[in-house]
C-alpha cells in the first residue's frame, strides 16, 4: 500500500515538517490536524502520513493493532526518503509516531527532531522506559511535554538520562495531548498553541 502524505503550507520551503500519528488515532485527527494548520500558518511547510495499520483502518473500516517496530520503522525511512532526504526534512509527531522519528532520526541524518508528548513510559508502569536510545541521540531535538502526562511528567523525566542534544519543552498543567484541566484557569487551545510556537521557534533556530 503506497504511503499517503497530506501536505499544509508552502510547497516551495526548503525542508518540510513531517508528522506522524499516535497509537490510536490518525493524520487527520483533530490534535494532528491543529498542529500541522498552526505550523502551516507560520510559514512552515508540514507533511503528515499514516502507517500500514492506521490506513488499514481507514481504507477497511477495522481496528487493529499498530504495525510491529521494523515496520513502523521502515515507514518512516520511506517517508523521509520521498521528501527529499534527512537533511530537508525535520521529523517527528505524537506519542508513538514522535518516538519511532526518534529511533531514525540519526539513522537518516534529520534536520531535527520535534515529538509531541513523548511516550517515556507506559501509564502507570514508570519501570518500563523507552529511554535508552535517547542518551546518544545526536540529531537537534525537542520535546514538548505535558506537566501531567501520564506518559512522562516533569518529575519523572528530571530523573532521565537524555542527550544534551535534547532540549524538553514542558506546557503548564497538560496531560498527553496538552488538554488541561478546568479548575487550571488554562485552555486546551492556550496549551496548544503554545506547542505550536514551540516548535516552530525550534526549527526556525536549526542550522543550515
Amino acid at each position: 500500500m503506497a504511503i499517503e502524505l497530506l501536505f499544509d503550507g508552502p510547497s516551495d520551503e526548503p525542508f518540510t515538517i513531517a508528522l506522524a500519528h499516535g497509537a490510536g488515532a490518525p493524520m487527520d485527527s483533530p490534535f494532528m490536524h491543529r498542529v500541522a494548520g498552526g505550523l502551516a500558518a507560520r510559514g512552515l511547510s508540514v507533511a503528515r502520513f499514516e502507517f500500514p495499520y492506521m490506513a488499514r483502518r481507514r481504507s477497511e473500516g477495522r481496528r487493529g493493532a499498530p504495525d510491529r517496530e521494523p515496520v513502523l520503522r521502515a515507514t518512516w525511512i520511506e517517508v523521509v526518503e520521498r521528501l527529499g532526504g534527512g537533511p530537508r526534512v525535520v521529523v517527528g509527531g505524537k506519542s508513538m509516531g514522535g518516538r519511532i522519528a526518534s529511533m531514525i532520526a540519526d539513522e537518516v541524518g534529520a534536520r531535527g527532531l520535534v515529538c509531541l508528548g513523548y511516550p517515556f513510559h507506559p501509564p502507570a508502569a514508570p519501570a518500563k522506559l523507552r529511554t535508552a536510545h535517547l542518551a546518544a541521540l545526536r540529531t537537534r531535538a525537542l520535546i514538548v511535554q505535558g506537566t501531567r502526562d501520564a506518559f512522562g511528567t516533569r518529575e519523572d523525566v528530571a530523573g532521565y538520562r537524555l542527550s544534551p542534544a535534547i532540549r524538553v519543552h514542558w506546557i503548564e498543567e497538560g496531560d498527553h495531548s496538552f488538554k488541561p484541566p478546568a479548575k487550571s484557569g488554562r485552555t486546551e487551545k492556550q496549551n496548544v498553541e503554545e506547542a505550536i510556537a514551540a516548535v516552530a521557534d525550534f526549527v526556525a533556530a536549526l542550522p543550515g
